[in-house]
C-alpha cells in the first residue's frame, strides 16, 4: 500500500523512469533447427553476456523451436543452444537499445560418446568463467584449456581463453587465443576486436588493421570500434583515413575526449586551424586533467598565435 504522504509527482516520476527503462531494454528472437530443416522442441537456450558472464538468461524452445528472450541489455551475448543427441550451436549476438534481433541456429547430429565430451566441456567452461569472475585468471586458462581439448571447435571457449590469458600477463598466448576464435568465428565482433588489440599492443598495427577493420564492419555504430580503427589507422601513417573514425566516434559519442583530441592533431597537420582549435578546445573541455592535455594547450597556443 503506498503511503499517503508520498508526493504525486514522484509517482509520476517513477512510472516515467519504468516506461523509459523499458524502451530501453532489448530482445532476442530465434528458431532452432535439426540438419533437415525441422524445428527442435524443448532445446536448451542461454544467453551470456560478454561484458560480465554472471549475466545469463536461459529458455527453451517451443514446438516449432521458436524462443523469445526480452529485458535485455544492450551489448554483444552469446547465444548457446543444446539438445540431447546434437552438438551444441553457438553466435554471437549484438543487441541495441530497443533493438529485436532475430537469429536462426541449425544443429548437428552427434553420436553419444560425443554427446557426453560436449557436456563435460560446458561444465569446465562453466568452471573457467566462475574463476574468471573470481578473478583468478590461471586457473580460468586451466578450465578453459580443459574445455577446449574436448571441444576444440568452440571459438567461445578460445575467446575466453584469450581473455583469461591477457589478464594473467600471457599476451603472445592470448593473440594466439584470439586468432583461433576468428579463424573459428570470422563474424565475433569481439575475436576481431580482442585480436586487433593484442596485435596493437605488441606495435603490429599492419597485422592489426584487417581485424580492426572487420570489428568496426560489424559494429559500425560503436564509437569505440571507430575509435580503435582511426588509432591504428593513425599508426600505419594513414591519418586521412583516419580522420573519418574519429569524426564518426563523436557523431555516436559527442563526449569522446579522445576522439577529438585524436582529430585535432590530424587538423593541425592538415593546416586546420579553426577546425582544429574546435577539436582540442572540445577535447579539454571534457577531459581538463587528461595526461595529453598539456599538449593539447601548446598546440592550441601555436594555432592561435
Amino acid at each position: 500500500m503506498i503511503p499517503k504522504k508520498v508526493p504525486i509527482v514522484a509517482l509520476l516520476l517513477f512510472v516515467f523512469a519504468a516506461v523509459s527503462w523499458a524502451q530501453f531494454q532489448g530482445r532476442i528472437k530465434g528458431r532452432v533447427l535439426d540438419p533437415s530443416g525441422n524445428p527442435v522442441d524443448k532445446a536448451e537456450v542461454t544467453l551470456v553476456s560478454q561484458k560480465t558472464s554472471t549475466v545469463r538468461y536461459e529458455s527453451k524452445t517451443d514446438k516449432e523451436g521458436r524462443f523469445v528472450q526480452v529485458g535485455l541489455m544492450p551489448g554483444y551475448y552469446t547465444l548457446t543452444v543444446k539438445k540431447a543427441g546434437f552438438a551444441p550451436g553457438s553466435k554471437e549476438i549484438k543487441v541495441g537499445v530497443a533493438g529485436e534481433e532475430s537469429v536462426e541456429i541449425s544443429l548437428k547430429s552427434i553420436e553419444a560418446e560425443a554427446e557426453k565430451a560436449y557436456s563435460a566441456a560446458d561444465k569446465l567452461f562453466l568452471k573457467g568463467n566462475k574463476l574468471y569472475a573470481e578473478q583468478k585468471f590461471s586457473e580460468a586458462v586451466a578450465a578453459y584449456g580443459e574445455a577446449i581439448a574436448l571441444d576444440p571447435g568452440n571459438w567461445g571457449y578460445r575467446l575466453n581463453l584469450g581473455l583469461s590469458l591477457k589478464k594473467a600477463g600471457r599476451l603472445e598466448e592470448a593473440l594466439a587465443a584470439f586468432r583461433k576464435a576468428v579463424e573459428l568465428n570470422p563474424e565475433s565482433y569481439s575475436a576481431n576486436k580482442e585480436t586487433g588489440e593484442a596485435l596493437g599492443m605488441a606495435k603490429q598495427f599492419a597485422e592489426a588493421k584487417p581485424f580492426y577493420e572487420k570489428a568496426a564492419a560489424l559494429s559500425p555504430d560503436d564509437p569505440d570500434a571507430q575509435y580503435n580503427l582511426g588509432v591504428c589507422l593513425v599508426n600505419t601513417g594513414e591519418s586521412e583515413a583516419a580522420l573519418p573514425r574519429f569524426q564518426k566516434a563523436v557523431e555516436i559519442k559527442p563526449d569522446y575526449a579522445e576522439a577529438y583530441y585524436q582529430m585535432g592533431t590530424i587538423l593541425v597537420g592538415q593546416n586546420k586551424a579553426a577546425e582544429a582549435c574546435a577539436s582540442l578546445e572540445k577535447f579539454l573541455a571534457l577531459a581538463p586533467d587528461h595526461e595529453k592535455a598539456g599538449i593539447a594547450k601548446q598546440l592550441l597556443e601555436f594555432l592561435k598565435k
